[in-house]
């Protein structure tokens, strides 16, 4: 979720040369001209978010910059990352998240094209880091397996966006003056930057597949929702990678994060906030994870697991809870490929809690406004008895209010709405939270000790959907693998026990891979389905 590879490795996977070399070809985009060889990295896609443009919505790159017509802008390095924070139960084993990285000025992309295109017009996946809404960068996952797999048939696009406070801090005054959400409008705008300028590279605009991991998944359902959910969006696919829906907190608690910024800053208003430098601005965000973490105790802001920063209903970007706006048909109308893994609580659950009292102290600070009858009907549905131990049972019910669910919930509506949907649950590789990515980034052909015959069955299903809407239309590795039969949801949808199925990888083994009824399709995501005011998602 917040690994980042090196730009060295990935080179080489590619056959390219190192960074910093100058030949190759020039982009030119009309208002700037890039050169690289194969790869462009840095560019940018929006006006540097500083001072004023703090906390509101991206500026184009176009309409203000300094480039020359004449000036030719070496592409061959990576761009600064976006600035990072770390949640306080990251560090609380004694740890310190020492001195925030990254720079204000990230609103950049990546562009990789195919060094033999099979088209001067290729489809394109614009994908969308992960890391909580808090960390990560568009290094995290650059593309190079997926287009070096594509044999040709595709161009991909890795984008930053404003992280933590900075895209998403809420509160009455930032909604009044200034605009909510702004990590989720920097990435539309980078997805409009595409759809402009994608051909200079040699990508259609009209076939762009978004695709993301983790909050870089349930940044997919978020550009779903946009705006009440679009009828023209900029991208006519999505590929939502365990999505992470995380609580949507309330207005009560995007209060309390605003008023610990002004104080961590010593400011009053959020005109002062605009007017810090970049490391006052820096180090009182960081100290915002502190103070509104309090362990295990009712008195916290946020719990254990929650990255605190993240999408809120702001009534205009964000228009109501994701699971509301799926369920009433508030979204992108696009076909879908959506998958989890099948442990996804354990990185987000605490070791060293033992015993339900502590465990529901966490659980209370994760769902604030939920009452004893709540609690109740929830340990009904996860008795002790099912599990060895607080720590299993309470990573299975985060891991499933959090991702493993709102996979149904956009399964069936999408489904339900009449277009393609494929689900996956991943049981193989570390069956944890981004199980996924080791096979889908390993290298074509490497001897991959995760079991380089799933990673290029995996590789074929994702690109086919990417390319061709359909995993199974196109076997870009010439590897047998079973068919993946497209989603079905029953009248109703989630919350009415739908009859629905998805491919399961049940083993590293890949001849394991099979149809199976949706395991998610159960009381237990309709409980947390009829308790979204509670579970905020």
């Amino acid at each position: 979720m917040h690994g980042r590879f090196l730009i060295a490795a990935s080179f080489l996977s590619l056959g390219c040369g190192v960074a910093g070399q100058t030949n190759g070809s020039v982009v030119d985009l009309g208002y700037a001209k890039y050169q690289g060889v194969d790869y462009w990295f840095g560019i940018r896609y929006a006006q540097v978010p500083v001072g004023d443009l703090r906390w509101r919505a991206p500026q184009d790159i176009e309409a203000k910059n300094n480039y020359s017509n004449t000036q030719v802008i070496d592409a061959s390095q990576a761009g600064p990352e976006c600035v990072q924070g770390t949640p306080a139960w990251q560090y609380t084993n004694g740890t310190s998240p020492g001195e925030p990285t990254g720079s204000e000025d990230c609103l950049l992309l990546d562009v990789l094209k195919p060094s033999n295109p099979v088209s001067s017009s290729l489809p394109v996946v614009a994908f969308i880091h992960g890391g909580g809404y808090d960390q990560g960068s568009s290094e995290a996952y650059q593309g190079f397996g997926e287009v070096n797999s594509s044999n040709g048939n595709l161009i991909w696009v890795s984008i930053q966006y404003r992280l933590s406070a900075y895209g998403f801090l809420s509160s009455e005054e930032v909604r009044d003056n200034g605009n909510a959400n702004a990590g989720l409008l920097d990435q539309r705008s980078a997805l409009e930057w595409i759809q402009r300028h994608i051909t200079a590279f040699g990508g259609d605009p009209a076939r762009v597949t978004i695709w993301g991991n983790s909050a870089g998944g349930g940044s997919v359902m978020s550009q779903m929702i946009l705006y009440g959910g679009v009828s023209n969006p900029p991208f006519r696919a999505g590929v939502a990678e365990y999505p992470w829906w995380q609580p949507f907190h309330n207005d009560s608690i995007l209060e309390d994060q605003y008023q610990e910024l002004l104080t961590a800053s010593g400011c009053n208003d959020l005109t002062c906030l605009r007017a810090l430098s970049e490391d006052e601005l820096k180090n009182a965000t960081q100290q915002t994870y502190t103070a509104g973490y309090v362990p295990e105790s009712i008195s916290s802001i946020y719990g254990y697991g929650d990255f605190y920063y993240g999408p809120s209903v702001d009534g205009s970007v964000i228009r109501d809870l994701p699971s509301n706006e799926f369920k009433q048909g508030h979204f992108a109308k696009v076909p879908l490929l959506v998958d989890h893994d099948g442990y996804e609580g354990t990185y987000f659950s605490n070791q060293s809690e033992v015993g339900i009292d502590l465990e529901t102290a966490d659980l209370n600070a994760v769902f604030p406004t939920a009452t004893p009858e709540f609690f109740a009907r929830l340990y009904e549905l996860y008795p002790a008895s099912d599990f060895n131990s607080t720590f299993y049972q309470r990573q299975t019910i985060y891991g499933d209010f959090i991702i493993s669910c709102p996979t149904y919930y956009m399964a069936t509506a999408v489904s339900g709405a009449g277009l393609p949907v494929y689900k996956l649950l991943m049981n193989a590789g570390s069956e944890q939270h981004g199980a996924t990515q080791p096979f889908l980034l390993s290298d074509p052909g490497a001897d991959d000790s995760n079991n380089a015959t799933l990673g290029r069955i995996l590789r074929d299903y994702f690109i086919s959907f990417a390319v061709n809407l359909d995993p199974n239309q196109v076997n870009y590795s010439g590897t047998p693998k079973p068919n993946w039969p497209a989603y079905y949801a029953a009248a109703g949808g989630a919350g009415g026990n739908a009859s629905t199925g998805s491919l399961n990888i049940l083993d590293v083994n890949y001849t394991m891979i099979g149809a199976t009824p949706d395991f998610d399709a159960d009381a237990r995501c309709d409980f947390f389905h009829a308790q979204s005011y509670v579970v905020r998602n």
